[in-house]
């Protein structure tokens, strides 16, 4: 069997979504001839820890973990947060306080001292670690996964010093993500990560993308071509039979992280409207926000008066989650808000797809997302602005509810996004990036 190292930030305990593709990659990646040798983070700061996931970390891996140092120690004691405390994903804020200037300061270091990332310190001992392990353990290939992009540095340092054929995996853009301007870059820094983005996109010998309009991004901005492997799911529609009880209640669920851009508002109001116009909607009505809420989402639900209606739970460990979609009436998917809406495509909505209830998606009608959702049959897309639509999609949903009409997906599309095939589609990405190096 031929061995790939994959170099990855994320991994169990870690929770989210940033683990979830390679945890599920790497499952399926022995039974298409490969094993996966990983390397990781002994003692990262996750914003979430989810221990359910260790049962899929596949017996054939090999797991390196190699001690990183965090700068968000540092982050703590500058704000005075406990040292055991989560610091949160993104830019997400749920106190609702105004950023005084220590986290103003902080957001401008991480920005334009910590480049690509706040894991750059972890570049140098890992290639130092690496190249030793290496000459006693071979590998017949390198992936890299971001973000964090500092996983990719080690990778192209490897590359450079030993040839191996080498796959930069794109889950999320880098200087083109939503957040890259509220790093407040210097012009230097906006420099070095342009430069080192380009040298990775260039030097890779092959990229790999989560959608077809970063794709055209990335390529853009100097790939010469960008493979287009989406995330997915890993269980059976339906599978859980548990899962398959229906609420009673019309429940509209959430599962994710909700930072700002993502606080539809204008959906909020268009549920407040029909609150307030039909009793018996307003007494069947339940939302379910599971994961992290920006305090502006709760603002929102609050002023549409929906306070009552709305459920927050903070988080839900992966193993249970397919119960809980499968369980809801109408799935919410929320698309960031910001000017590269057309490409985000969440590993979420995989997952929404295989749970089989209809999907409300709120972003762009011609981006990613709405492709899937539209080639899938799996739900509807309307635009951010759009809330009249909104109301309309939502009374045709509700009235099938009251009906017992609501439909469970099973186009025959669905088992390609399957985490089984996506891992066959690597494989061969990873045969051709040693073909290409031979």
């Amino acid at each position: 069997m031929k061995r790939v190292l994959i170099i990855t930030y994320y991994w169990p305990p870690s929770g989210g979504s940033g683990v979830q593709r390679w945890l599920k990659m790497s499952k399926y990646l022995p039974e298409n001839g490969w094993q996966p040798v990983i390397y990781t983070a002994e003692n990262a700061e996750y914003p979430v820890e989810d221990p359910s996931l260790e049962k899929d970390v596949c017996p054939e891996a090999e797991v390196i973990r190699r001690p990183i140092v965090e700068p968000y120690n540092y982050y703590k004691k500058l704000l005075g947060i406990k040292k055991d405390q989560k610091v949160k994903a993104g830019f997400i804020d749920e106190s609702g306080k105004q950023k005084g200037w220590k986290e103003r300061l902080s957001v401008w270091v991480r920005g334009n001292f910590f480049i690509p990332d706040a894991r750059c310190w972890w570049v140098k001992p890992s290639v130092k670690y690496l190249k030793a392990y290496l000459k006693d353990h071979p590998v017949d290939a390198i992936v890299s996964t971001g973000p964090p992009h500092s996983m990719h540095l080690i990778a192209m340092k490897l590359k450079e010093a030993l040839n191996l054929p080498w796959i930069a995996d794109f889950r999320d853009p880098w200087t083109e993500i939503d957040y890259y301007d509220d790093l407040h870059l210097t012009r230097w820094a906006d420099r070095k990560h342009r430069r080192l983005e380009h040298k990775v996109l260039t030097q890779a010998d092959k990229i790999a993308g989560v959608g077809w309009d970063m794709a055209e991004g990335l390529e853009r901005l100097g790939a010469k071509h960008v493979d287009v492997i989406p995330n997915g799911f890993d269980w059976e529609p339906q599978a859980n039979p548990e899962a398959t009880h229906l609420s009673s209640e019309f429940t509209l669920t959430h599962i994710g992280i909700i930072g700002a851009n993502r606080n539809e508002h204008q959906l909020w109001q268009a549920l407040g409207e029909l609150k307030a116009f039909d009793s018996q909607f307003a007494s069947k009505l339940k939302i379910r926000l599971i994961g992290q809420v920006d305090q502006s989402v709760a603002l929102s639900i609050e002023s549409c008066n929906l306070q009552d209606n709305t459920e927050f739970i903070s988080y839900i460990p992966h193993d249970q989650i397919q119960q809980q979609q499968a369980s809801s009436q109408v799935l919410l998917l929320f698309v960031n808000n910001t000017p590269n809406a057309k490409g985000i495509l969440t590993g979420k909505l995989f997952e929404y797809i295989a749970a089989g209830r209809p999907i409300l998606c709120i972003g762009p009608e011609d981006g990613d997302a709405a492709r899937i959702i539209s080639e899938t049959e799996s739900g509807v897309t309307v635009g951010f602005e759009e809330k009249e639509k909104m109301k309309t999609v939502i009374k045709d949903l509700y009235e099938r509810y009251l009906g017992n009409r609501l439909p469970s997906n099973e186009n025959a599309e669905i088992e390609k996004y399957s985490r089984k095939a996506l891992a066959w589609e690597f494989a061969k990405l990873l045969e051709k990036a040693q073909m290409q190096t031979e």
